[in-house]
């Protein structure tokens, strides 16, 4: 069966913002999957360009990925353009959390 983008963007919402708590795909911050042959590629920002735990959540990202059946290689790459905002979690999450 041939690997979806909903496969990668399901096993990274397993991966969670430490500061709030909610999985990526939630926040927003997965801006691109693309996946061909057993391979994607994920393009995500962060809630912050300073934070602190970047690299660890960039690496658990890449772990979800890798562990999807059917991928064989991944690249996850950081991006701040365009920068992340709220404006990009769900409307319903965004009132659940008064912003």
């Amino acid at each position: 069966m041939a690997v979806t983008e909903k496969s990668v963007l399901d096993a990274l919402k397993t991966v969670k913002d430490p500061e709030m708590n909610l999985n990526l795909v939630v926040l927003g911050l997965i801006y691109d999957v693309d996946v061909k042959e057993g391979h994607a590629d994920v393009r995500m920002s962060l809630t912050s360009p300073m934070c602190p735990v970047a690299e660890e959540i960039v690496n658990m990202a890449q772990e979800a990925v890798l562990g999807v059946e059917g991928i064989e290689t991944a690249k996850v790459q950081l991006t701040f353009d365009p920068p992340w905002t709220p404006e990009r979690i769900s409307p319903l999450i965004r009132s659940s959390l008064g912003i």
